[in-house]
């Protein structure tokens, strides 16, 4: 990974300010489409091409257990997480419908879901159905473990997860998709990701730590109890990131932050999902700082940490719409917002094709 961090670099100004400079031309007063404009300029910078196109998009969802949910952290029992990603397979969730919205492909990648996928089941057998998703088997480990009782993972499991990201984003951008999004699906895995904003942040666990599935008040207080119990037994390393993931995250999150990281050094813009998805975020960005000018902020869950997670990053989101299901939905949606901003700069007249006077 070490050789792969030194081939990421900050984006290039010099396209930014090309971009905005056609940005300008346009049959619009200046700056009148506000943050449309700002994504037409980063894809710009992000490729190093004045007229990127966006025609293969696709949303990985990285899917896997998690030990602590023995404690009682999550509303649903550990099955549902395999139960969802046969789901997935039969495009019955939201992720599908969303993704067929946005004309983006899914794969899911199970990366640590504690069940074995028999290749002969349907609809696995035909590697998802029609209006479903593709599936990946990467996995790691048959989900984590206790993390209140030790470790979630070792630190070689975690580096796994990593690498397994960081090959899906070099495989898929060899295959010609131009934008990757970020989603997740692990019965429990607001535990580990509240673990990991309060640890990498700085912040008390209770101001980051919601009701994740629509647990009770009883069950949050729990919650919070079990990760600052978690945290005091593993001591993970906060100048450590690695050491965070192993000792308090999830396989998925590991997978997110390498995806994130492989987008990043083969120039393509990620569209980070909610507060799970912004949790491998943080990893990827405490990694390498520069992979930051690589995301979009898909959108602001109703997750209390993840506005905290955004602000440490630096990033905007760019829908509001009271979201917490996770799966990559929110990402979808972006998708559609960030193309549209494209769309804008490439398709739009200038003032002179269109003989409008700009008063110039």
């Amino acid at each position: 990974m070490k050789g792969l961090l030194g081939e990421i670099v900050s984006v290039n100004g010099n396209f930014l300010e090309r971009a905005q400079k056609r940005l300008d031309s346009l049959t619009k007063p200046l700056g009148s489409l506000g943050r449309l404009e700002e994504f037409a300029g980063r894809l710009v910078a992000i490729t190093e091409n004045t007229m990127p196109v966006l025609d293969k998009k696709v949303i990985f969802t990285f899917a896997g257990d998690h030990g602590v949910a023995d404690e009682g952290v999550s509303a649903f029992p550990r099955e549902v997480t395999r139960q969802m990603v046969l789901n997935f397979l039969s495009g019955g969730a939201g992720i599908n419908v969303l993704a067929r919205h946005a004309g983006a492909d899914v794969i899911v990648v199970d990366i640590g879901v504690d069940f074995d996928f028999n290749p002969s089941m349907s609809p696995l057998a035909k590697g998802g159905i029609k209006g479903g998703s593709s599936f990946v088997s990467k996995k790691i480990l048959m989900g984590t473990k206790n993390m209140r009782k030790g470790p979630a993972m070792t630190k070689e499991e975690a580096e796994k997860c990593i690498g397994v990201g960081i090959e899906l984003a070099n495989e898929y951008s060899k295959k010609g998709y131009k934008i990757f999004g970020t989603g997740e699906m692990g019965i429990a895995n607001t535990t580990p990701s509240s673990a990991i904003v309060s640890v990498l942040t700085g912040k008390s666990v209770s101001e980051v730590t919601g009701k994740g599935t629509g647990i009770g008040d009883d069950a949050l207080r729990n919650k919070i109890k079990v990760i600052e119990d978690s945290i005091a037994l593993n001591k993970p390393n906060p100048a450590d990131p690695l050491d965070v993931l192993s000792k308090v995250g999830g396989a998925e999150i590991g997978g997110i932050a390498g995806l994130i990281i492989g987008a990043a050094s083969n120039r393509i813009p990620v569209v980070i999902d909610g507060f799970i998805s912004t949790a491998g975020a943080l990893i990827a960005c405490c990694i390498e700082p520069k992979t930051k000018d690589y995301m979009f902020a898909a959108h602001n869950s109703v997750e209390i940490g993840h506005k905290i997670m955004l602000e440490k990053i630096g990033l905007r989101p760019i829908l509001d719409l009271d979201l917490r299901l996770g799966e990559g939905t929110g990402a979808a949606l972006a998708m559609l917002v960030i193309e549209g901003g494209l769309k804008i700069y490439k398709e739009m007249a200038t003032f002179g094709e269109a003989g409008v006077s700009n008063n110039e």
